[in-house]
């Protein structure tokens, strides 16, 4: 039996194109860095601003639309057999939810965005390292990791759910269309769809574990003297390959239950201390005022664009957050929904949509905040330093602080964990997508997959660093921004046919019982 499946995930195309792209494109960074990095730049250019618009408009979309299902007549629907139970406790749904999605990219940015609006205000009219400044900082910062990030994983893991537990097909991106009647060409643009998202999603978890490769490197070179190069990197991305493939091959509900739950405790632990040890009543104050200006300035900053002056501050953030966000879509949505059996709509859009969220906004306010205090009330540079290099914002911070070795260290062990997680999570979905929808596909698979993705990343640092991340992320998400939209439109109709169903059953019973 276990060589009739292995054999199947060799001889399915999507398996086959995808590693092939994949794979060329890797070849094409590691014998051509330079060429690879000069069209990153002017691709990253091109998107930013001619497709800028469409991200937006879509994402703030997508919002609406999630809101609507959690809170109308279908948020009551359970994603499978209606006395189904959840797989897993909250807590750690949640905890993988927040392991998966995004821990790695607030640990990364935690400090170093909130800082760097701070010295760089989003508006001309804000001077830098003002007291005005820092308030803006800390209300885009919320605004960049809350709802709308994770309205997007919510819009593809709720379709893959409800048509894998509830409709009870395959688990796979091209499944959650089956709400739209194609009639012509329908497996070829299928075979299409389930290619792009997983090329979509191995762009978007290397942008992912390039970032965090880049701040572990940091943090080893600030604390430690070590060489912040190339060579470094690869030997980090290495050693996270030997880590995430050994997780990756124990199953769900070992390697990545346990990881999930780690890190979750570790971000509670690390919060409360760096809560009660640093500016307590100032962090609680900017956390109350930061979470008043998100939502009283909600959409203004959900469609702000600036065609007007020409200014490239939201192409720089805002867009390229919606369009890693979008390309991390697949795997995020497909994990979500594998971990997410016997909830209801409502318990989906809201654990998913509004709980991790709330814990970026802890984050952000704990170590964001205490950033900003030092800076304004203590005159500390940590803002300048982070300007010169991003990638050791949260070890600069750390450096104010008693313990600062210890906290240093455990902090790139998060880093790591969340890393082998998402990487982890992702190796086991792009296996799951790759094996015909296969619920518990082939190790070999796994292992291919794992180090396409280390190939990946790596190609990406050496070539172009960041922008190259922010590029390549830029392009994958545009397609999969035109699915996700047809996803949705496939999400309602086949809830409200099974409403209409319900409804003509109910009144066929009640006609019989008269």
């Amino acid at each position: 039996m276990k060589k009739t499946k292995e054999k199947a995930s060799y001889n399915n195309s999507v398996f086959k194109i995808s590693a092939v792209i994949i794979a060329l494109f890797t070849i094409w960074g590691a014998l051509s860095p330079k060429s690879l990095a000069k069209n990153a730049s002017a691709v990253f250019d091109f998107t930013s601003y001619s497709f800028g618009w469409f991200y937006l408009f879509s994402v703030a979309c997508f919002v609406a639309f999630c809101l609507y299902l959690a809170f109308s007549k279908y948020g009551k629907i359970k994603l499978g057999p209606d006395n189904e139970k959840p797989d897993f406790s909250l807590f750690t749904w949640i905890s993988m939810l927040f392991s998966a999605g995004f821990g790695v990219g607030i640990v990364f940015w935690g400090v170093a965005e909130p800082l760097t609006h701070f010295a760089n205000p989003p508006f001309d009219d804000i001077e830098p390292q003002s007291v005005e400044a820092a308030r803006l900082a800390m209300r885009y910062s919320f605004f960049n990791w809350g709802i709308h990030q994770w309205s997007v994983f919510t819009i593809v893991g709720l379709a893959l759910a409800y048509f894998q537990f509830r409709k009870k097909s395959k688990s796979l991106v091209s499944e959650t269309l089956t709400g739209i009647h194609i009639k012509r060409g329908r497996k070829s643009i299928k075979k299409t769809v389930n290619i792009l998202a997983v090329i979509a999603t191995v762009i978007g978890v290397s942008t992912s574990l390039g970032m965090g490769v880049l701040q572990i490197n940091g943090g080893l070179n600030y604390v430690y003297s070590l060489p912040n190069n190339a060579w470094m990197q690869t030997v980090i991305v290495l050693v996270l390959l030997a880590l995430y493939l050994t997780s990756a091959t124990t199953g769900l509900n070992k390697g990545i239950k346990i990881l999930s739950n780690t890190n979750m405790t570790l971000v509670i632990l690390l919060m409360i201390y760096f809560l009660f040890q640093g500016p307590t009543v100032f962090i609680l104050e900017s956390f109350v005022v930061g979470i008043g200006d998100y939502l009283q300035h909600f959409t203004e900053m959900s469609l702000y664009l600036t065609p007007y002056s020409g200014d490239s501050w939201v192409h720089d953030w805002t867009v390229f957050y919606w369009a890693w966000v979008i390309a991390w879509s697949p795997f995020v949505g497909s994990f979500v929904a594998r971990i997410s059996r016997g909830r209801t709509i409502r318990e989906f859009v809201i654990g998913v949509m509004i709980v991790p969220p709330v814990i970026a906004f802890m984050w952000m306010a704990i170590f964001g905040g205490t950033g900003l205090y030092l800076d304004l009330f203590q005159n500390t540079a940590i803002a300048d330093a982070v300007s010169k290099d991003v990638t050791t914002a949260i070890f600069v911070l750390l450096n104010e602080f008693p313990l600062y070795t210890l906290f240093s260290v455990i902090i790139m062990v998060l880093i790591a964990i969340f890393l082998v997680t998402s990487a982890d999570s992702a190796v086991f979905v792009l296996g799951m997508m790759t094996s015909d929808g296969n619920l518990n596909p082939s190790n070999m698979v796994k292992i291919i997959w794992g180090v396409l993705l280390a190939g990946i990343t790596i190609v990406l640092i050496i070539s172009s660093g960041l922008t190259g991340l922010q590029a390549a992320s830029l392009v994958s998400a545009l397609p999969f921004t035109i699915i996700l939209i047809l996803i949705s439109i496939s999400l309602y109709r086949s809830l409200s046919n099974d409403r209409k169903i319900e409804r003509t059953n109910l009144q066929k019973v009640q006609k019989k019982a008269q």
